[in-house]
């Protein structure tokens, strides 16, 4: 064994759990939680925290699950990106299914302290994120693989994280939150057509029919462009209810060279830097949105 399969190894759940998707989980809930500021309620801190926990959570959860689905469908032998568990001969099925279910339990023992402290209603939401997750590559009809996994990423890590975390704190909606959950859902989204741009040869020769493998190459390029300037479209329109939350659009310029990249064509291990690249534009974007949205409340 080589020393750099003995540190894939030795690191297998940390990098199975895919941490460049994990930005997905946290923007949405900081973003959520800064527009909770200057509505008239006290922040509730440990609120935040078990809100990232959920998030952070389930985007792990989800990330083995789809290790758990496509290894017991053997479609993951032979794949460019993050570490396959099963594919890599690194875990059992039945090791990573368990993973999967660990990370959900914890899922579940945040959004219950929150459902306690908040309301019953949140464990509807928590159980409907979870089915989610479940349901995007496994069961027997996994609707990631029938072109809707960008309708659920925008959905649960956009509307429901970012406004879900501004409910938690005070106990109900905001016309800020939810147009905030646009752009930050857009975001996420972003990250998964990269992901599906880089796979969709693989996809389409394993079965998988993502959206990337239906709309194909070009449009899927142009897709991911549109995602990017609907960001900027819906920063601006935070910014209208609270203008310093335009400070968001510093953030997206570092958006700028995934874009450029995507447009150049690059094809799939060319892809794995974008993909980071794409992680690092939604970091920045959301800390510099939520910057805008605390000093918008402050103010």
């Amino acid at each position: 064994m080589t020393a750099r399969h003995r540190s894939i190894a030795g690191n297998k759940w940390v990098l199975g759990a895919r941490p460049r998707t994990l930005p997905a989980a946290v923007v949405p809930v900081i973003v959520g939680t800064a527009a909770a500021v200057g509505e008239g309620d006290p922040l509730h801190w440990w609120r935040a925290v078990a809100a990232g926990v959920v998030a952070l959570a389930l985007q792990v959860a989800t990330n083995y699950v789809n290790d758990y689905a496509d290894g017991r469908r053997g479609t993951d032998t032979d794949r460019v990106g993050p570490v396959r568990l099963i594919g890599a001969g690194l875990a059992s099925p039945d090791e990573v299914q368990a993973a999967a279910a660990i990370a959900f339990l914890v899922a579940a023992a945040a959004g219950t302290a929150l459902a306690i402290a908040v309301g019953p209603e949140l464990l509807i939401v928590g159980a409907l994120s979870m089915l989610a997750g479940w349901g995007y590559t496994a069961g027997p009809k996994p609707y990631g693989y029938r072109g809707l996994g960008e309708v659920f990423v925008f959905i649960f890590f956009g509307v429901v994280a970012t406004a879900g975390s501004t409910y938690v704190q005070l106990g109900r909606l905001t016309t800020l939150s939810l147009i905030c959950s646009v752009p930050v859902g857009l975001l996420a989204v972003a990250l998964l057509v990269v992901n599906n741009l880089r796979d969709r040869p693989l996809d389409a020769a394993a079965g998988k029919r993502t959206l990337a493998v239906r709309i194909g190459d070009l449009r899927t390029r142009q897709f991911f462009v549109l995602l990017i300037a609907g960001v900027g479209a819906g920063i601006v329109a935070a910014g209208l209810r609270r203008w310093p939350a335009v400070l968001g659009l510093v953030g997206l310029t570092a958006a700028i060279r995934p874009v450029r990249d995507v447009l150049d064509g690059l094809i799939g291990e060319q892809l794995i830097p974008v993909l980071s690249d794409t992680g690092r534009a939604q970091l920045a974007t959301g800390l510099a949105l939520t910057a805008g949205l605390v000093l918008g409340g402050l103010g």
